[in-house]
């Protein structure tokens, strides 16, 4: 990275570091009220909210030493760092919410047949202070929740958790109005509803990039057609691009041209206008590109070996 590059991300690794902290003090005391809220008015859905606190809880633990590992400088034997850390944190909290979803849905089920005993008033005292829990931890994440993947998930999750005391609230209200106790298997479906397709979506992402995949906003092709387009090229061949990080595209390959590039002076223009291109037109930091100029000979005895 350069250095101003270098200095913004680690401003934002701290900020980042900061919030989470806070709104992880926030998610353990609503996690205490909600675990005795549970034992006190046997809700489903109560129950579904203390496993996203969970869940949450161990989240945060995750996304904040996915920070401080972010943080720390390349070295010889890790080159990049510890960067690959924030997308491994992200991809255990997609897993979690996606575990507690499945779980709660199956519960769910069973509620709706055999439906059991409620105390809404219990019920709603809890919610409401989840609630409050939650819109104060949205409000901690919300400028900088777009930073990475890491916080992407962790503002997921509390949003989640948010709509899950929601939740929880409307069922204890149908519960202490209409005495309906199937309500509270209601609102634990559509909590699930909530959870599970973005966790499903940040798994992907994740997932994406743990396979080296190339970067969903780089069209491959049209980068190959660009080089090949440059004065003087004859081939591009083993192109390959991937994601270090969120926001951190690399890309390598191989451009032929004619061996007398190499004499002439024409392969330095010809690297010039293939780094500028990918970075204009593609988004990819020039620091990040790396391009091997071939003579037209060399790629012919390439290809020999290749087809012997």
């Amino acid at each position: 990275m350069d250095g101003h590059t270098h200095q913004h991300t680690a401003r934002q690794q701290v900020a980042g570091m900061k919030r989470l902290s806070i709104v992880l003090a926030i998610a353990v005391s609503v996690l205490v009220v909600e675990i005795c809220g549970v034992v006190f008015t046997s809700s489903l859905a109560l129950l579904a909210d203390v496993g996203h606190m969970l869940s949450d809880t161990a989240g945060l633990v995750m996304a904040l030493i996915a920070v401080r590992l972010a943080r720390r400088p390349s070295t010889s034997q890790h080159t990049w760092g510890w960067l690959r850390a924030e997308i491994i944190s992200a991809m255990l909290q997609a897993l979690m919410l996606i575990g507690i979803g499945v779980y709660t849905l199956l519960e769910a089920i069973h509620r709706l047949i055999v439906p059991s005993s409620i105390n809404g008033s219990g019920l709603l005292a809890v919610g409401i202070v989840g609630l409050v829990g939650n819109i104060a931890g949205l409000l901690v994440l919300r400028r900088h929740h777009e930073a990475n993947l890491n916080m992407r998930a962790a503002f997921l999750e509390v949003m989640n958790d948010a709509a899950s005391s929601l939740a929880v609230i409307v069922s204890a209200i149908v519960i202490q109005f209409t005495g309906w106790e199937r309500a509270d298997a209601v609102a634990s479906l559509i909590i699930v509803a909530l959870i599970v397709p973005r966790a499903a979506k940040i798994l992907a992402s994740t997932t994406r990039i743990l396979f080296e995949a190339t970067p969903q906003e780089l069209d491959l092709d049209r980068v190959r057609e660009h080089l090949l387009h440059l004065p003087h090229v004859l081939a591009v061949h083993d192109l390959h691009a991937s994601t270090i990080a969120t926001g951190l595209p690399v890309l390598s390959g191989h451009i032929v041209l004619p061996d007398e590039c190499f004499n002439d002076g024409h392969a330095i223009d010809v690297l010039d206008a293939a780094t500028e291109c990918l970075s204009a037109h593609h988004g990819i930091e020039l620091h990040h590109i790396t391009i091997q100029l071939e003579p037209q000979r060399i790629a012919a005895i390439h290809a020999q070996q290749l087809h012997a």
